[in-house]
C-alpha cells in the first residue's frame, strides 16, 4: 500500500533514482516530505481531522460528491455511495490519502483508509502507465494474506482518480518515530523488529508460483501499530519476480541496492536495503544524504557505540555490494538476529506490563533441552517419552520425566510437523517433503512416503491410516502399518492445517481458504470456503466443527452439511487451532488476544491480551489453558475467568503449541529449547 512519497511519471518510466535536494539541504525535512504511513495520528505535511466520530450515519443522506477543495477531497465527500471523507492522513506527489468511514456499517463505525491516485499525466502512455502501477499495487495486495500486511477492501475509479480501500492503521511509520525520539532506539527493540520484517520478506520471497519483491525498504514504509507490532505497507512498486528479467530502476536512493540501479529486482535486494533501513534507525544517519553504497565508511559504532559487534556484522552482510556475500534469504538472515542476545525476551518486556502480583521468575523449569536450531513442532508424549522435531532437521525422543536424550533421527529438511505415535510407530512430515514413519522406542525407520512438495501439516492417525496434508495440494491417507497410500484428494492450495478426524470423516483447511470433509473413502463430502487461508486445524465438537482463518474469523459449522452456525471476528488472523473443553473454545489469534468462546453461539466469554501474535494452539488443561505467544512467553490461564496463573518467559517467539501429560506441561521455543514446566 502506497502510504508514503509517490513516484512521479519520470520514475514510472524507469529512470535513474532522482535526488530530492530539498532534502539535502535541509535534513530535518527529510522524513516529512517522505510521507508518513496510513497513520491515525497527525502528520506536519497534512494534518489529519480530529478523531471525532461522525454524526449519526443512518440518519444523514448521502449526497454527490462535493468539489475538492486545492485538488483534495472535501470532509464529507462520499465516494461510491459508501465510503465518507474524515480527513487527509498524507499526501505525495500523485496521491492523497484520507481517513474514512465505511456507510455500509451504519450501527458500528469502521474506519478505513482511502487513497487517491490523480492521473495528470498528458502522454497517454504514461496515463496508461500510472494506471497500470496502481492496479498492480492492488492486485498483488488482494492477493497476500499475512498479519504485517495491510488487507485490501476496495478498488474502484472515478474519472481520472483511481481509489484504493484498504484497512486503516493505528500508529505511526518508523521514520516518524526516528525523528521524535532522543537519544537512540535500544538495540533489542530494533532486533525485535528486524526479526519481524524478516518474517513477512520471507512470506513475500517464498510465494508461489512467483515470488514477490518489495523494492521499496525504509522507515517510512514501515508501520509500528498500536499493539507494537510491524507492518509493511506501500506496495506500488512491489512486483513478481522473475529470475533473469530486467525492470525499471525503481526505488530510494540510499536504500535501494546497486543491482537494482540496473533495473534488477530479486529477493536479496530486499535484504540489503533492511539492512540500509537497520542503520539509519540504529544511527540516526539518513542514507539518503549521504554518497551510495558508504554504509562501510560509516560503521555503525562510530556513531552508536552501544550496538554489538554481533549486530553490526549482521548488518554489514546485509549491506554487501557484491549479492552473491549477503544473506541468501530473510530466514537465514532472521535466524542470524535470533541468535543475538538482545533478541531475547525483548517483545514482553517492551509491550506488556508485568501484571501485578505475578512474578516471571516464579516459575522453576524442571528441564530444558537444547536441540540446534528452531522449535516450531509441537511436542508429542506417549509412554514416557516425548518426540519433537526442529528445524535442525532431526526428530528427537527425549525421556518425558528427566528430558534425557533417548534418541534423534535426521531427515533432509527442517520438521514443523508435530509427531503422532500410534501402532508403535512415530508418524511425522517433513520439509524434504516426505511422511516418516519411526520405530517409537528405538527410532528405526519402518517407512517413508514422498510427497511431491513440502509438508508442515501434522499427522493425524485413524482408521489404521495416517492422514496428513502436504504443500503439493493433496490431503494424503497411508497405511500406518505398510506405507502404501489408500487414497489422496486433491484440494485448491497447499494443505498446513492438520486434519481433524470424526466418526466418518477427515477435515482439513488449505491455503486457498476452504474447509474440506472426505469421507474414510477418500470422497468428498463437502467444502467450505473461507475468505482467506485455512491453516488452522480444525477441532470437532459434538455436532459442530471448529476452525480459524486467516480472514479474522473463528467459524463453526455443521458437522454434517458444512454451513455455517456462527463465526465471531477477531481483530488479526486466526492460523492457532481451536481447543474444546465442555461449552467453551480456546482459540488464539495474531491479534493478540487468546479467546474464549461459547461453543453453542458464538459469544465471547472472555479473552486474554499477550504482548506478541498467538499462533500457538491452547491445550486445556484441569481447568487451565496453556497457550504461547510470540512474545515469548507461554502461558497458564484460568479456563473459566481468563486470569493469568502464571507465566514462563522463554528466550525466543514461542509458536509451538503445548501439551500436558502428567501435571507437566511441555513446549518448544524458537531459542532452539524444549521446556517441561510444572502446571
Amino acid at each position: 500500500m502506497v502510504q508514503g512519497r509517490d513516484k512521479d511519471p519520470e520514475e514510472s518510466r524507469g529512470t535513474p533514482f532522482k535526488e530530492d535536494l530539498s532534502t539535502r539541504m535541509m535534513p530535518g525535512l527529510a522524513a516529512r516530505r517522505m510521507g508518513t504511513g496510513l497513520t491515525e495520528s497527525p502528520t506536519p505535511a497534512a494534518p489529519a481531522a480530529p478523531d471525532v466520530p461522525p454524526p449519526d450515519v443512518a440518519k444523514q443522506e448521502v449526497h454527490p460528491r462535493p468539489a475538492p477543495t486545492s485538488g483534495r477531497l472535501a470532509e464529507g465527500t462520499v465516494l461510491q455511495g459508501r465510503y465518507r471523507i474524515l480527513g487527509v492522513l498524507g499526501s505525495g506527489g500523485m496521491s492523497t490519502v484520507y481517513k474514512a468511514q465505511d456507510l455500509r456499517f451504519p450501527k458500528v463505525q469502521r474506519f478505513c483508509a482511502v487513497k487517491e491516485m490523480l492521473n495528470t499525466a498528458t502522454d497517454p502512455r504514461v496515463r496508461a502507465l500510472m494506471m497500470q502501477n496502481f492496479e498492480r499495487e492492488a492486485s498483488i495486495l488482494a492477493t497476500l494474506s499475512h498479519p504485517a500486511i495491510p488487507q485490501v477492501y476496495d478498488y474502484f475509479t472515478e474519472g481520472d482518480r483511481a481509489y484504493l480501500v484498504t484497512e486503516l492503521i493505528p500508529g505511526k511509520d518508523l521514520e516518524a518515530l526516528l525523528h521524535e525520539t532522543e537519544g537512540f532506539f535500544p538495540e533489542a527493540q530494533v532486533v525485535q523488529w528486524a526479526i519481524q520484517i524478516c518474517d513477512v520478506l520471507t512470506y513475500l520471497h517464498t510465494r508461489t508460483p512467483q515470488p514477490i519483491v518489495f523494492r521499496d525498504m525504509k522507515p517510512s514504509n514501515l508501520m509500528l501499530d498500536d499493539q507494537g507490532r510491524i507492518r509493511l505497507v506501500d506496495f506500488g512498486i512491489a512486483k513478481v519476480f522473475q529470475s533473469g528479467e530486467k525492470g525499471t530502476m525503481i526505488g530510494t536512493e540510499g536504500y535501494s541496492p546497486p543491482e537494482q540501479y540496473r533495473g534488477v529486482a530479486e529477493p536479496r535486494g530486499d535484504i540489503y536495503a533492511l539492512g540500509a533501513t537497520l542503520h539509519h534507525l540504529l544511527t540516526k544517519q539518513d542514507p539518503r544524504l549521504e554518497p551510495p553504497f558508504t554504509f562501510h565508511k560509516r560503521p555503525i559504532h562510530q556513531y552508536n557505540p552501544a550496538i554489538s559487534a554481533e549486530l553490526q556484522e549482521i548488518i554489514s552482510r546485509a549491506l554487501e555490494y557484491d549479492i552473491q556475500k549477503r544473506f541468501g534469504s530473510a530466514e537465514e538472515m532472521k535466524r542470524a538476529l535470533l541468535s543475538l542476545k538482545s533478541a531475547r525476551g525483548l517483545a514482553a518486556t517492551a509491550y506488556m506490563p508485568t501484571p501485578e502480583g505475578v512474578r516471571p521468575d516464579a516459575l522453576k523449569v524442571i528441564w530444558q533441552f537444547a536441540c540446534e536450531d528452531e522449535v516450531r513442532s509441537s511436542p508429542c508424549i506417549h509412554e514416557g517419552i516425548l518426540y519433537v522435531g526442529a528445524y535442525d532437521n532431526n526428530l528427537y525422543a527425549l525421556d518425558a520425566e528427566t528430558g534425557k536424550f533417548l534418541w534423534k533421527y535426521a531427515t533432509e529438511g527442517g520438521i514443523a510437523s508435530s509427531p503422532a505415535v500410534a501402532d508403535g510407530r512415530v508418524f511425522f512430515g517433513s520439509t524434504d517433503g516426505s511422511l516418516y514413519a519411526l520405530n517409537a522406542e528405538t527410532g528405526r525407520l519402518m517407512w517413508t512416503y514422498p510427497t511431491k512438495a513440502r509438508i508442515y501439516s501434522s499427522p493425524r492417525v485413524q482408521f489404521g491410516h495416517v492422514f496428513i496434508g502436504s504443500d503439493d495440494r493433496h490431503l494424503y491417507a497411508v497405511n500406518t502399518i505398510t506405507g502404501r497410500m489408500a487414497w489422496s484428494v486433491e484440494t485448491e492450495g497447499a494443505v498446513r492445517s492438520t486434519p481433524a478426524t470424526g466418526s466418518d470423516a477427515i477435515y482439513v483447511g488449505d491455503e486457498e481458504g476452504v474447509l474440506h470433509a472426505v469421507g474414510v473413502n477418500g470422497r468428498l463430502i463437502w467444502r467450505f470456503r473461507a475468505r482467506r487461508a485455512i491453516t488452522s486445524s480444525p477441532a470437532v465438537g459434538q455436532d459442530l466443527l471448529y476452525v480459524g482463518s486467516q480472514d479474522w474469523f473463528v467459524y463453526a459449522l455443521d458437522l454434517r452439511a458444512g454451513w455455517v452456525v456462527w463465526r465471531y471476528r477477531t481483530d488479526g488472523p486466526v492460523i492457532s487451532s481451536p481447543a474444546v473443553a465442555g461449552d467453551t473454545v480456546f482459540v488464539g489469534s495474531a491479534d493478540g488476544h487468546l479467546y474464549a468462546l461459547d461453543a453453542t453461539n458464538g459469544y465471547l466469554v472472555w479473552r486474554y491480551r499477550t504482548g506478541g501474535q498467538v499462533t500457538s494452539s491452547p491445550a486445556v488443561y484441569q481447568g487451565a489453558v496453556y497457550v504461547g505467544s510470540v512474545d515469548g512467553y507461554v502461558y497458564s490461564l484460568d479456563a473459566q475467568t481468563g486470569q493469568l496463573r502464571w507465566r514462563f518467559q522463554t528466550g525466543g517467539p514461542v509458536v509451538s503449541s503445548p501439551r500436558v501429560a502428567n501435571d507437566i506441561v511441555y513446549v518448544g521455543s524458537l531459542d532452539h529449547n524444549v521446556y517441561a514446566l510444572p502446571i
